[in-house]
């Protein structure tokens, strides 16, 4: 089989790694800990030390001396913080920021490789515009106020309300929050909301403020956050099946309508509800001065089957692939303590390599893998697309100065310790048949997922981030998680492809997805369209079925 046809709904597959807050570079598997006096004397004397000793680290310190046949490459990774670069994303971001309240906004480019994609020009000035318009609606200005009156008036406010919202509620782990958060934003651009986030205590801080001068947290007044599902009366398909509204606009001036809707995108058994994505009923929701919505996933892709949106997005993004590639490095800044991380780490373990390779796990609860099993199929993948180098078992030592190749980092991102125990157990202990060392790491396992946790939503928040700076990428097929970290790199990763519920073995050990972009699992109901155009992959060319879900869609160049 290789991929899922029909399966519950992911309940967050992002691995969010880290129960303990790590000291300095974060918590590192007790085995490397023991081995490493890097470690030892960061855990001594600070995260400072660290930053300071870094380049003492045995594996590169070796390397120097003996000099690398690629040395080049170090170099270059190593001058990457210090020498000029687009702070501004080639225009994507306002300059209008103060830099220490957001240490990431201008800092983060400077590890990212070059982007395939550059924003377009009508982006730019889509993004300035909704700046100009959520400074002009945001919380605490007289438009806001007057806007709350109206909604606790208990009415929607007529036609011609100064502005609209678009209120976005947090659901399952942070993969599947940074994926419908950027496509919540994409809704906002093509239908003049400004957007509100309910910032939940796990989530505070968590992201910088992404527009100048204003704030997208929704204020803690707010009266409508808790409660909601796909049966809550005020949902707009619960609206529509009472006669509430209805597509013909007969039911009365926009000032009848009830003081919001509610608009419920969570994906149950791979399917979002009926009547979410057809032109009729987005011709309704624009009616509501207020929506509330709820989603756990990348929604984006649906906007891009309806004819209204087409010409928006098609001048937008002129390669479609590019979509959570350019708003997610426009929208998701880390704060200054998951940033933090990322800096101690990247410049404490990564940033001597030649290359570095990407490795993160997510076991599937629906087909639960033995460590065994996805070991293999992780060598099986490395072995097949020379991701990593054969060893020579039974050696001992380091080759020669002569055939010292290059110095690669393997940075091992899961819940679970023994992926990095055993890759780092080979490569330790064995010299490799090309000259190549490896050195491998983990900044943390926390065993299990806690999204309920700040401090762990930091640390994997960071991890996303580390794994986006990554030469190459191989990621868990269906996590959530992986496709922020390659979409935000745009890098194409080796994607890991789910067993065969049999077997419990995939029989292709991973494949190179056709774009960058995150894949909606979750595929929308076309009741609005004519039965032949049920399957929109045959008939959208920028449209492909996803290589690790069957069902679902992804957006292509």
């Amino acid at each position: 089989m290789g991929s899922v046809r029909a399966i519950q709904v992911e309940r967050d597959l992002s691995p969010e790694p880290g129960k303990r807050r790590p000291s300095g570079l974060g918590t590192v598997t007790t085995v490397f800990l023991l081995a490493s006096p890097l470690l030892l004397l960061s855990f001594l004397f600070g995260d400072r030390a660290l930053a300071s000793l870094a380049a003492d680290y045995p594996v590169w310190q070796r390397l120097t001396a003996q000099g690398s046949g690629n040395g080049n490459a170090s170099a270059s990774r190593n001058a990457e913080g210090s020498g000029a670069h687009d702070r501004l994303l080639g225009g994507l971001l306002s300059p209008d920021f103060d830099a220490a309240a957001c240490l990431s906004r201008y800092e983060a480019s400077r590890r990212w490789k070059p982007s395939p994609f550059r924003p377009s020009p009508y982006l730019i000035h889509k993004l300035r515009q909704y700046e100009a318009n959520h400074r002009r609606c945001g919380p605490g200005t007289a438009s806001y106020r007057a806007a709350m009156a109206q909604l606790m008036s208990g009415r929607n406010g007529d036609g011609a309300a100064e502005c609209k919202y678009v209120v976005w509620l947090p659901l399952q782990g942070l993969g599947n929050r940074m994926l419908s958060v950027v496509s919540t934003f994409l809704y906002a651009l093509l239908t003049g909301r400004v957007l509100l986030v309910h910032e939940t205590p796990e989530m505070e801080a968590l992201f910088c403020e992404p527009f100048p001068g204003t704030s997208w947290v929704l204020p803690p007044d707010f009266p409508y956050t808790d409660g909601f599902s796909a049966y809550t009366q005020e949902s707009y398909v619960n609206m529509l099946e009472n006669g509430i509204v209805r597509h013909d606009g007969a039911g009365g001036d926009a000032g009848a309508l009830p003081a919001y809707v509610y608009f419920h995108l969570e994906q149950i058994s791979l399917r979002l509800q009926n009547h979410t994505f057809c032109e009729e009923d987005h011709r309704v929701l624009d009616r509501f001065n207020w929506m509330v919505l709820r989603s756990d996933s990348y929604f984006a892709v649906a906007l891009f089957l309806m004819p209204a949106y087409g010409g928006e997005l098609g001048r937008m993004f002129p390669a479609k692939g590019s979509v959570f590639h350019l708003l997610g490095r426009y929208l998701l800044h880390p704060g200054n303590g998951a940033w933090g991380i990322v800096e101690r780490f990247y410049d404490g373990y990564l940033a001597g390599a030649d290359e570095v390779l990407g490795i993160q796990v997510r076991i599937a609860p629906f087909i639960p893998m033995t460590f065994e099993a996805m070991y293999e199929q992780i060598t099986r993948c490395a072995r097949e697309h020379e991701l990593l180098p054969q060893v020579m078992t039974g050696t001992t030592g380091e080759p020669s100065s002569a055939k010292v190749k290059k110095k690669k980092a393997v940075l091992v991102v899961s819940l679970k310790p023994e992926y990095y125990e055993r890759l780092h157990s080979v490569y330790y202990t064995n010299a490799t048949a090309t000259g190549e060392v490896v050195a491998v790491f983990q900044p943390s396992h926390d065993q299990d997922q806690h999204t309920e946790a700040l401090a762990h939503n930091e640390r994997a928040l960071a991890e996303i981030f580390l794994l986006s700076y990554s030469d190459r990428m191989l990621t868990s097929g269906f996590s959530t998680f992986g496709y922020v970290a390659h979409a935000l790199a745009g890098i194409r990763p080796w994607l890991l492809m789910l067993p065969d519920r049999n077997t419990m073995r995939a029989q292709v050990a991973c494949v190179r997805p056709a774009s960058v972009e995150p894949c909606l699992h979750s595929v929308p109901s076309l009741v609005c369209r004519a039965q032949q155009d049920l399957d929109p992959v045959a008939h959208v060319p920028f449209l492909r079925r996803c290589e690790d879900v069957d069902v679902g869609f992804k957006l292509v160049d």
